[in-house]
């Protein structure tokens, strides 16, 4: 008699033990992916994201979820894509060091909408890259771009000569676009005409402003306009190739030894080339790159330079060593570059404060565990700046301006990261460097300055932007 009320005692207890194992186990399951939330439907926390840079503390959105979530990898969803960012040094080193074995480059969807021709959004660009990364470091490399230099140096002289020496106050931001926009348009296409760079100066301006806007494509909206910006740099750049390939077809380009022919030259191990909407793709991000966020860098050089007069005055004492040792129609030259030690820390420092770009995306080609997190095969990722660099851990009193800290070996490996690292390392890097040490040596031989509204507000969107414009009051220096 007793023997079914002890079979029903035994299912039951055997059925609770089913079910708290199967809580256990989806719980555990759960548990093994980066910890965080993704906001709304198809906006995800974006919104935040970008307010929070408006307010000129990026770093917020990124600090707020390591202290609730996790300080190694967190869960969120930025223009319409959901992410796991990857923070801290550790993180850093993981991303960069595992290109093309873990992760692999990518871009948001809306990024490349922005950006690129339609039918590249479909398109694998496997084989262009490819194609793109057997000669761009040889473009960017130091012993090829020393050649530049020159031309650096007389178009920044031949610049702050035209747009600043003529004025007593001036704004620096949009005037550091203009310089860099136009040495882009020089040295990557050998386009010197200014009312040709012109052209490409608004939609430039349209394309930047809304790259990491909420990805919501109607009139008005920021990516609604950088996705015509877009469309009509591409269309310009089209043209512009057309041209050289029948300059190249007649032999009228041959000493045309830009990175654009050099791309319309170039082809793979089976012969293939790049199509003209490829490199024009792959030019418009190059000009984002390389004009966006070092005319950003050059903003905030001078924007420090004039809080800090101590920085100033040692920047101007290394310069005018370098000036002094010149003929009168001497340019600079790749010796000279090496000389600037200091002004390259304080060039660091600015980036380290101010990054000009904020991180970048990757997306995962395999499964793989990182801090104890589960990253599925096709999860997208992100690494920022602003995890490691305003970080007490890595810089103590990281708010305060101090160039020694890029003496002798520098910041710990994986902590700054202008430029990011490992094999996707910005390739233009080197040329950034130049370009920023060369304007720093005409700017400070030349002139004296003060900010002419010391509060300036800072902005994100999504680099650091002087909402005025960092207007200066100008003085040229006499010897």
């Amino acid at each position: 008699m007793d023997f079914f009320p002890n079979l029903l005692h035994l299912a039951l207890l055997s059925i609770a033990f089913s079910l708290i194992f199967l809580i256990y186990k989806q719980k555990s399951t759960r548990a093994k992916f980066p910890p965080g939330k993704k906001g709304w439907p198809i906006i995800g926390e974006t919104l935040e994201f970008v307010m929070v840079g408006r307010k000129g503390t990026p770093e917020k959105f990124i600090n707020d979820r390591m202290t609730k979530y996790s300080h190694d990898v967190f869960q969120t969803s930025l223009l319409g894509e959901n992410l796991a960012v990857f923070c801290g040094a550790s993180g850093n080193k993981f991303l960069f060091s595992n290109e093309n074995k873990y992760v692999t480059s990518w871009w948001p969807r809306s990024m490349a909408k922005a950006m690129l021709f339609p039918e590249a959004l479909e398109n694998s660009s496997k084989e262009e890259s490819t194609i793109l990364r057997s000669f761009l470091p040889e473009f960017f490399k130091p012993e090829a771009l020393q050649h530049y230099i020159p031309i650096m140096d007389s178009m920044a002289k031949e610049h702050l000569e035209l747009d600043w020496s003529p004025y007593n106050k001036v704004k620096v931001f949009p005037l550091s676009k203009k310089y860099t926009l136009a040495l882009a348009c020089r040295l990557f296409m050998s386009i010197k005409d200014p009312n040709h760079v012109t052209r490409f100066a608004d939609p430039f301006a349209l394309v930047t402003a809304g790259l990491m806007s909420v990805p919501i494509n109607f009139p008005g909206t920021a990516f609604n306009s950088a996705i015509k910006g877009g469309k009509v740099i591409r269309h310009e750049l089209l043209s512009i190739i057309k041209q050289r390939k029948k300059e190249l077809s007649e032999n009228k380009g041959s000493d045309a030894h830009d990175l654009l022919t050099r791309m319309l030259l170039a082809s793979d191990d089976n012969g293939r080339v790049m199509n003209e909407k490829e490199i024009a793709n792959k030019i418009l991000g190059l000009l984002i790159a390389s004009h966006d966020t070092a005319g950003t860098a050059i903003t905030f050089v001078v924007n420090y330079l004039a809080e800090f007069p101590q920085v100033y005055h040692d920047v101007l004492t290394e310069q005018m060593e370098i000036a002094k040792s010149k003929g009168p129609k001497d340019l600079l030259n790749w010796d000279d570059i090496q000389k600037m030690k200091y002004s390259w820390n304080v060039a660091c420092e600015t980036m380290r404060l101010s990054p000009p770009a904020q991180g970048a995306f990757r997306e995962a080609i395999v499964d793989f565990t990182y801090a104890g997190f589960k990253i599925p095969k096709g999860w997208k990722t992100y690494w920022t700046a602003h995890s490691t660099h305003k970080n007490a851990k890595y810089f103590p009193d990281p708010e305060k301006f101090d160039p020694s800290r890029f003496d002798g070996n520098g910041p710990t490996p994986y902590t700054f990261v202008p430029f990011g690292g490992g094999p996707r390392m910005c390739p233009g890097k080197e040329y950034a460097r130049l370009e920023i040490l060369v304007f720093m040596h005409n700017v400070v031989t030349k002139f004296k300055w003060e900010k002419a509204n010391p509060n300036e507000k800072i902005t994100y969107n999504p680099s650091p932007i002087p909402v005025n414009g960092l207007p200066v009051n100008l003085e040229i220096r006499k010897f």
